[in-house]
């Protein structure tokens, strides 16, 4: 038990981030750190979710196995449930407001564990320092499935995009066999590959093994076009806002504004990958804390700004569609917005794919270099200082079940991943104190135990409103991690040839 559960010391921690042959170059500032958690956190569901959350739902599950886990303890086996969710209205920017406050625990905690021990691997590495080699291994196996399952579902997005965008403007239909997904729902669709869907990915792995530089102002680049988007819609649909559809503004009083708060609450994952960057920026001290709660308040302030405007020229019950906000452009005639809401989802997609790549490759990376993984993981390429391997690794691991299956299905697993290692840094928190009080880094969350308690408290429960199917795929997954663990990581373990 005591080797499973073996600390790695911070300072070897950071002694391995500074070996020659393993070190990364540091070129990310405040401002480049920002982008990088707005890039994955802001993607298309702005413009979906926050219709769904105003307008509610009702879902009808034929089978257990789909059942959100909360549901199936509170009500027993029933063979059939419906279970309604009422829509939070106008209020949704509430239900956004309290979301970002609920992340907002989390972010604190992942701030000052990214102050107090910056180097590459984000809840990976803080959970080898804190909870011992297993647990990090298991975050860090879960981790990779978290960034890996959501970019094959944002490919997927992307491609059905473009082909919406092409043909809008062209009338030019692309040939489905080229840009659907071969298998979906576990049947054969009559397409061959999804190309677009793939040859995104492999352009970005390829800028990202170019340089880290060179990567982050490309995601520059796109955030602020996606900002813009986003701006522009606010400020140019507000003239149409009819205060009247805001009244009632809590049509389902706080429990519609909670149950948008849940509905929402996953649009917000993404501001835990800036942490990934810690052993690449200048001014980790100063730098890292700006970069994960700048980005919590930014995506917010910009979330709350769309959800008022969309609920104000629309009637709230209205939007329960696959593209709310373009549906409610659309009604107005204001045809020059929806396709700046299509370039905004687009341009989203794009940083999102970025992003995450590049957080999935360090996680690998960092992995690799503690012997967790093969030495292959961890070579950086003799000329751009970037993971190269594991980058096209990486890629590769997405791209390609992007070109073949829809993953729609497996989006909850992303999500699960998530919140655990939210959990774990929390919990971190809470050792790091008490084991190393000298590592004291600039930032400290406040109110001493109460708000990391809070975090892992608010993560259980969301985690409980995940299906079963989810639950179940999360144990196989963490099975197969278990086995490669003692299969190999456990025995090239370079803290156990210490």
């Amino acid at each position: 038990m005591k080797q499973l559960f073996r600390t790695k010391s911070i300072d070897a921690l950071v002694a391995a981030s500074l070996e020659p042959d393993k070190r990364l170059e540091r070129t990310l500032g405040a401002w480049s750190l920002m982008a990088l958690g707005i890039g994955a956190v802001i993607g298309s569901g702005i413009f979906i979710l926050t219709g769904t959350a105003a307008a509610g739902e009702v879902r009808t599950y034929h089978s257990l196995m789909n059942v959100p886990l909360m549901d199936l303890i509170l009500r027993g086996g029933d063979s059939t449930f419906t279970i309604g969710r009422p829509g939070a209205g106008p209020g949704v920017s509430l239900s956004f407001l309290l979301t970002a406050l609920a992340c907002g625990f989390a972010a604190l905690c992942y701030a000052e564990m990214a102050c107090a021990i910056p180097v590459a691997g984000s809840a990976y590495t803080y959970a080898y320092a804190t909870l011992g080699e297993l647990t990090a291994w298991m975050i860090g196996w879960n981790l990779i499935l978290e960034y890996a399952v959501s970019n094959m579902a944002v490919a997927v997005g992307f491609s059905a995009h473009v082909k919406h965008i092409i043909e809008g403007v062209t009338g030019f239909a692309l040939p489905r066999e080229l840009t659907e997904p071969a298998i979906v729902g576990g049947e054969f669709s009559g397409a061959w590959f999804n190309l677009p869907g793939f040859l995104i990915v492999m352009l970005l792995t390829w800028l990202l093994v170019y340089g880290l530089k060179e990567s982050a102002r490309a995601n520059d680049i796109m955030v602020i076009v996606k900002i813009l988007a986003i701006l522009v819609f606010v400020f140019g649909a507000a003239a149409a806002v009819k205060t009247e559809n805001w009244k009632p503004f809590l049509p389902n009083g706080m429990t519609g504004v909670l149950t948008g708060a849940a509905i929402v609450f996953f649009t917000y994952i993404g501001f835990d990958s800036v942490s990934t960057a810690a052993e690449e920026c200048k001014n980790p001290q100063r730098d890292l804390p700006v970069g994960i709660l700048g980005t919590l308040v930014v995506c917010g302030a910009l979330y709350i700004a769309v959800a008022l405007v969309l609920t104000g020229i629309a009637d709230w019950r209205t939007l329960n569609n696959a593209a709310p906000v373009v549906g409610a452009l659309k009604s107005l005639n204001m045809n020059t917005l929806w396709k700046w809401v299509d370039i905004g989802a687009l341009g989203g997609m794009v940083s999102s794919l970025l992003v995450f790549q590049y957080g999935q490759a360090r996680i690998w990376f960092a992995m690799s270099r503690d012997g967790l993984l093969p030495r292959l993981f961890s070579r950086l390429h003799p000329q751009h200082r970037t993971p190269h391997v594991s980058t096209w690794i990486a890629g590769l691991a997405v791209g390609l079940p992007s070109g073949v299956w829809d993953v729609g299905t497996f989006a909850d697993l992303s999500s699960i991943g998530t919140l655990f290692a939210f959990m774990v840094v929390s919990l971190g928190v809470l050792i790091i104190r008490r084991v190393h009080p000298e590592r004291r880094g600039s930032f400290r969350v406040p109110l001493g135990p109460l708000f990391p308690l809070i975090s892992v408290a608010s993560c259980l429960i969301l985690m409980l409103a995940l299906p079963l199917e989810t639950w179940m795929r999360f144990v196989f997954w963490s099975i197969a991690g278990l086995a490669i663990y003692f299969i190999f990581g456990k025995k090239h373990s370079e803290l156990g040839k210490a």
